[in-house]
């Protein structure tokens, strides 16, 4: 297995399905937990129209906030969601470190996640991310309903892999699957990132799940087996795409930490700290959430 590298979305693809808007300084205060966690890369926030997603209007200002006052210790990477060169320049402007942005294989999810076609939307993905590289940028590009949509259903791999080659023919080696919908099984993902490494074995992986279903944490050990390398998720496994239908939660990051502490993996990272904004979240938003650690406690280490 590759070294296995977490990445936090909750502050975006978590909060992003809320209707209650989150203050600043709660967003501020549960990033400045997350950052002494010894998570790898914590995405703060997306640069998307305040109109569209509100709770994400004051993604700049927390950016500015937390670099201003040099709250990001030097091992943690924050990234940010880029939809189209407007936000990319947002991004710019605010220093992120790595950008993220990504296409639907789904006709339908495209539409209404950009207002634009698969086709369309690919090549503006393209055009971003060299825009990002020019600057000296990481990025990260993804496919999202990459293993099925809540409108279409069944997405056939040959779509998701030809914006993969794409994306490959562009130079581009850090991509993530995102199974938008929650319809990944773990035949589908061993199969299909198979066919990714098998494009070009140097592609550096990413997966993000959605839990709609349950499948979330199976289908990530599916995917480290394979080879992934990057894992985003969620504190509390808050979150969900509200563009598409039948949203379902994140990968559960403390599920996840949890899991990986038991095979002896990634036993750095201080799952208190993300348990900690779990319940917080939880008691903010005054319901319970996916995940299952942060209400049990995480599965005692017996001595063998």
């Amino acid at each position: 297995m590759n070294k296995i590298i977490i990445h936090e979305v909750g502050l975006r693809d978590g909060l992003q399905m809320e209707k209650q808007i989150v203050p600043t300084e709660k967003k501020i205060e549960w990033l400045k937990t997350l950052t002494k966690s010894n998570i790898d890369i914590i995405q703060a926030g997306s640069f998307v129209h305040p109109e569209k997603v509100p709770q994400m209007a004051d993604t700049d200002e927390i950016f500015n906030y937390i670099y201003k006052n040099n709250l990001k210790p030097d091992k943690v990477t924050l990234s940010g969601l880029v939809l189209n060169k407007r936000g990319l320049e947002r991004a710019l402007e605010c220093g992120v470190e790595l950008i993220c942005a990504g296409v639907s294989a789904s006709e339908t999810h495209s539409m209404k996640n950009t207002g634009m076609s698969v086709s369309e939307a690919t090549k503006q993905v393209i055009d971003i991310a060299h825009k990002a590289l020019a600057r000296e940028k990481r990025i990260q590009v993804s496919v999202q309903s990459a293993f099925g949509c809540g409108f279409e259903g069944y997405i056939h791999p040959k779509k998701v892999l030809k914006i993969v080659e794409q994306f490959l023919d562009a130079g581009l080696k850090t991509i993530s699957l995102a199974d938008t919908a929650g319809h990944g099984t773990p035949d589908k993902v061993e199969k299909l990132f198979s066919a990714v490494f098998g494009f070009d074995d140097t592609v550096e992986c990413a997966c993000h799940f959605h839990n709609t279903y349950g499948m979330a944490l199976v289908n990530s050990f599916v995917a480290m087996k394979v080879g992934v390398k990057y894992f985003e998720s969620s504190f509390a496994g808050i979150g969900g795409c509200p563009f598409t239908k039948n949203p379902g939660g994140n990968l559960c990051t403390e599920d996840l930490v949890n899991f990986l502490n038991h095979m002896n993996i990634r036993k750095d990272i201080k799952i208190d700290n993300i348990i900690n904004i779990a319940n917080d979240a939880s008691h903010f938003f005054k319901q319970d959430f996916s995940g299952i650690v942060y209400k049990n406690g995480p599965l005692p280490e017996f001595v063998k």
